[in-house]
């Protein structure tokens, strides 16, 4: 097992939308990996109950998308964002006890950052200010290594933000493999073969 200051706090957030200034949190997940990226466990998720005018501003897009994933149903009975957030740093604390040691990480995490600090500012005070932003590794072995971008896992999460987060670490854990070796790099068939592996390795999680 590593050593706390090893691990990556992974979060995805679904929201009402993008806009800081109207749109809400409406699920939560969180889980922690080690320094292998190995889970710690199966992570946690919860359904958040926004305020009223937040449900009734979603665009067409964001309410299709809820409603196909069936988290627009759930929404009704989910939890405060209060709730949720002591929840989720309880689970963090468990792992990560000490204040600013382990970054955030996940995909375009950005956003997912400036709902935090909004809506859970806690849980986001207690995480390192550095993030571990996949979509960067993803940008950077598109230009560079095209073969190990071409051959990455496919990605159906279904925006859910559990499923979504596993398939995030999946993901990092197959450029880690395929893309932080010396040149001149995998051949296709190498990095079909990672690509086959990790997808292996969380079938059962996912």
């Amino acid at each position: 097992m590593s050593s706390a200051p090893d691990r990556l706090v992974w979060i995805d957030c679904e929201m009402t939308g993008l806009d800081l200034a109207v749109d809400e949190l409406v699920e939560i997940a969180v889980i922690v990996t080690d320094f292998e990226l190995e889970p710690l466990d199966e992570g946690l998720s919860i359904v958040i109950r926004p305020d009223s005018s937040a449900l009734e501003n979603m665009g067409d897009f964001v309410r299709t998308m809820h409603e196909t994933s069936g988290l627009l149903d759930e929404i009704p009975s989910g939890k405060s964002v209060a709730e949720a957030e002591y929840e989720v740093l309880e689970y963090v604390l468990k792992h990560v006890p000490a204040e600013q040691h382990a970054p955030l990480a996940g995909n375009s995490i950005g956003t997912d950052r400036s709902f935090l600090v909004k809506y859970m500012p806690k849980l986001d005070s207690h995480l390192h200010y550095r993030n571990v932003d996949v979509s960067t590794v993803k940008e950077l072995a598109r230009r560079w290594f095209p073969r190990v971008y071409f051959n990455a896992p496919a990605k159906n999460g279904g925006h859910r933000a559990l499923a979504d987060i596993l398939e995030s670490i999946r993901e990092l854990r197959y450029y880690r493999r395929a893309a932080f070796i010396g040149e001149p790099g995998p051949t296709t068939a190498e990095v079909q073969a990672v690509s086959a592996a990790v997808v292996d390795e969380f079938a059962s999680r996912m």
